[in-house]
């Protein structure tokens, strides 16, 4: 266990698909990181942080543990350890967007497949033995799951099984190795999870402020500031449109009787189309700006 120095601990994948983009959203959060890409921790120089850096399979014993008070972590990793430590613990706090992948069942081309019974008394290789146990217990059927902890792909062609369980992203891994995806497991992303050790006064006022700068940036990964100029008879029509706004501010414009300017955050996606529709329902003028930080 960690001397607790009085600052907060980050669990970070040390290296691999999720190592990157979590640097890049804690960076984004304000965090100024000190260079320990290849080191095992780097220190925060602007607020109260280490961040440790670990294989992603044990990011969530570090935080189920309290070594950690935060983790970034694949969805798919975090269900693996929950399935067999049961009484771990720590809670998701938000998906991440970033690391999106599913956990797939995959068979040779050559193989005929009939849905999950097709799975029956077959062998099926994969790093991830618990999640596919669970999928075919769910579905009753009676296969051996041989865990492998790396190249699970080469599995059929070795002779080692007839089917895997892998992760996939592209699934260009998959088509070079002649093999088709056939059942989806579970989808999966990058998570932020917490540990549910009690934490002194101090540190979870640190907590809370952490989470408020991550939440800030999560909200404008997909938000936009629309602004847009719009006769009085079309409001009920444009505000209906835009998509994931609350509330959008409304200002009468100068010199323009019955004409207002709407101001709003629309936390969806905005789309040229929904741009063509503000444009028909008398919409005017219309910009739409990324947002860079937003406090929630």
């Amino acid at each position: 266990m960690l001397v607790d120095s009085g600052r907060l601990h980050i669990a970070v994948q040390k290296s691999g698909r999720l190592a990157d983009y979590s640097r890049g959203l804690l960076r984004d959060a304000g965090l100024k990181i000190q260079n320990g890409k290849n080191a095992l921790t780097a220190r925060v120089d602007n607020f109260p942080i280490d961040l440790m850096f670990v294989r992603d399979d044990d990011i969530p014993t570090f935080v189920a543990d309290g070594v950690c008070e935060f983790g970034m972590v694949g969805r798919n990793v975090l269900e693996e350890f929950a399935l067999d430590q049961p009484e771990a613990r720590f809670e998701v706090i938000a998906p991440l967007g970033f690391g999106r992948c599913a956990l797939k069942i995959a068979a040779p081309e050559a193989t005929p497949y009939r849905g999950p019974e097709s799975l029956a008394g077959a062998r099926v290789a994969t790093s991830y033995p618990r999640l596919t146990r669970r999928f075919l217990d769910e579905r009753g059927i009676d296969a051996t799951v041989v865990r492998m902890n790396g190249a699970v792909e080469l599995a059929p062609r070795l002779g080692i099984a007839g089917f895997i369980c892998d992760l996939v992203s592209t699934g260009a891994t998959l088509e070079a190795n002649g093999l088709v995806p056939v059942e989806t497991v579970m989808e999966s992303e990058a998570v932020l999870v917490r540990t549910l050790k009690p934490l002194s006064a101090a540190k979870q006022g640190l907590s809370d402020n952490l989470w408020r700068r991550i939440e800030g940036v999560l909200a404008t990964q997909e938000s936009k500031y629309i602004m847009l100029n719009a006769p009085e008879e079309a409001l009920d029509a444009i505000a209906a449109i835009l998509p994931g706004a609350e509330s959008p501010t409304i200002i009468p414009l100068a010199g323009r009787a019955g004409h207002f300017a709407v101001h709003a955050v629309c936390q969806e996606s905005v789309f040229w189309e929904t741009l063509e529709k503000l444009k028909a329902a008398g919409a005017s003028a219309i910009l739409v700006m990324p947002i860079e930080k937003m406090m929630m």
